[in-house]
């Protein structure tokens, strides 16, 4: 190779990489200041990074999701599971696309998203924390706009100190930038998304970030964590720096990516620069992702999958002896596959005679037929009510009593044990109408949209405190969900009004059915 030819190599190579060594090369993305509500970003790296061209552009992500088909295919590790989470590079398309790409063909085209969390470093502006962008109404790039949720945007600023906007963190930053393309070729409904530049590496701020994200962490919504590997040491001793992270990152766990970066920096590789330029977005996704019973593991449902590595040194526009590094990872959550709770009309009828007969007198015992549901460990509430009027409601809420079991002594409770109430007497029995509320099996949230107030109860636990409502108290109360969540939390679990907020919290239906005496 000639001197001219290396000359052209190492600057083509600078261009397309994460951090430039020529930022005077960068345009400068502008904004179209039409009206307040409708500021969109313009585009700072088209034309660089990728094309500018809208033919062409989908011409280049063609390509990239054909060669990332032969470079990674595709091999989903379970029916059940969806994508929580990619990690891909953001480097020009020519050097990471493939890579990127083949993170990206794990999410089904037809994948419904509520908001896409885009987390990336800042590369040309200094950030206390984590910068939000709230000023922009959508994203540009040559294949349309991409609208932002400038509302929790703006949510997420006013409710943690860790964050706040830095403009100039986002005017000319392209890590989430070029994301954009692959997400709009790849889904058919494109979500709003939620752009943050991270401009810290220390791990108390980084857990900030965690704690303030995680209430959205769930299969609703998906995290794109955008990250290039090792910078600029020779071929052979990326080879070295990036398999280290490969294997550092298989476990899951941060302690395990915090020691691979360690390790790395103890070999005194020449010329390494960083081992991961993204590994803030890393590390807060490695925090959000934690066992919250068994802190430091990765939670169960959870299974990090490596999919595709290059570096620069494999694309036909960059050298070997500098190179930059990308691998693309996957972050699956396994569904629960638990079949849906139900009672038939038989196991209704048997557990109206199982509660009739613990408080009628031996001369009025009914007939009771077992049904499998008898044996299942569920929550109940057994409910009498005397003229429409309240006479004694008693229940469980917990998983560790056969069904048949516990209907039988809540409505024993019910009808003599209830502090507010006379024991029963044989006499009122005619009048009497019983209800029994079957409580579903517990379903763990993370965010309280998942909580469908008036249908469902909530459960709350916060260290030894816990409390709930059930799914009717919504319709004797005119509350909001917050203030259901809050008098739950205040006058049920005694965690105070906003205890919620960091709350283990649950959610759970009731199958209501009653019966008059006869």
């Amino acid at each position: 190779m000639t001197g001219l030819q290396n000359f052209f190599t190492t600057v083509l190579l600078s261009f397309f990489t994460t951090v430039l060594l020529i930022p005077s090369l960068l345009f400068i993305g502008g904004t179209v200041m039409a009206q307040s509500s409708q500021v969109i970003r313009r585009p700072a790296v088209a034309g660089q990074f990728y094309e500018a061209d809208v033919d062409d552009l989908k011409a280049n992500l063609r390509h990239c999701f054909l060669e990332a088909r032969q470079l990674a295919p595709i091999d989903h590790p379970a029916t059940d599971s969806v994508v929580q989470a990619v990690i891909v590079p953001h480097a020009g398309y020519v050097f990471s696309g493939s890579v990127a790409a083949a993170a990206f063909l794990r999410l089904p085209t037809d994948a419904h998203y509520d908001h896409i969390f885009l987390l990336g470093p800042s590369h040309h502006a200094y950030v206390d924390g984590a910068s939000v962008n709230n000023a922009f109404a959508a994203y540009h790039t040559p294949l349309g706009d991409v609208p932002v949720d400038t509302a929790l945007c703006s949510e997420l600023i006013r409710r943690h100190a860790v964050f706040s906007y830095v403009p100039s963190a986002h005017d000319r930053e392209h890590c989430l930038e070029v994301e954009l393309p692959f997400l709009q070729t790849r889904l058919k409904e494109m979500a709003p998304i939620v752009p943050i530049i991270i401009g810290t590496e220390t791990l108390p701020a980084l857990k900030e970030i965690a704690d303030a994200l995680r209430p959205y962490f769930n299969a609703h919504n998906l995290f794109v964590i955008s990250s290039d590997f090792c910078h600029y040491p020779a071929y052979a001793d990326a080879l070295t720096a990036d398999g280290n992270m490969a294997e550092g990152m298989q476990s899951g766990r941060l302690s395990d990516f915090t020691a691979a970066l360690r390790k790395n920096a103890s070999l005194d590789i020449p010329h390494l620069v960083t081992s991961a330029c993204g590994a803030c977005g890393i590390e807060v996704l490695l925090l959000m992702a934690q066992d919250t019973a068994k802190e430091g593991n990765m939670a169960r449902d959870l299974k990090l999958q490596h999919v595709a590595y290059r570096n620069s040194g494999d694309s036909p526009y960059g050298g070997k002896d500098e190179v930059v590094g990308y691998h693309s990872f996957v972050l699956w959550r396994q569904q629960e596959t638990t079949p849906r709770f139900s009672l038939t009309d038989d196991d209704k009828r048997q557990l109206l005679n199982v509660a009739w007969n613990a408080i009628s007198p031996g001369s009025q015992q009914r007939e009771v037929r077992p049904t499998k549901v008898f044996d299942v460990k569920c929550g109940v509430f057994v409910t009498l009510t005397k003229h429409g009027r309240l006479r004694g409601c008693i229940g469980h809420f917990g998983e560790d009593i056969a069904l048949g079991k516990i209907t039988r002594e809540m409505a024993h409770a019910a009808a003599f044990e209830d502090p507010r109430f006379l024991p029963l007497s044989a006499d009122e029995l005619p009048d009497l109408t019983l209800e029994i509320s079957v409580l579903t099996p517990l379903h763990r949230i993370h965010d309280i949209s998942e909580f469908h107030y008036g249908e469902q109860g909530i459960y709350m636990r916060k260290g030894y405190r816990s409390g709930t409502f059930l799914p009717q108290v919504a319709d004797e109360v005119n509350w909001t969900k917050e203030e259901f969540l809050g008098h739950c939390a205040q006058d049920k679990a005694g965690i105070g009004w906003d205890g919620w907020r960091t709350a283990d919290l649950y959610t759970y239906e009731a199958i209501r059915f009653e019966e008059p005496y006869r």
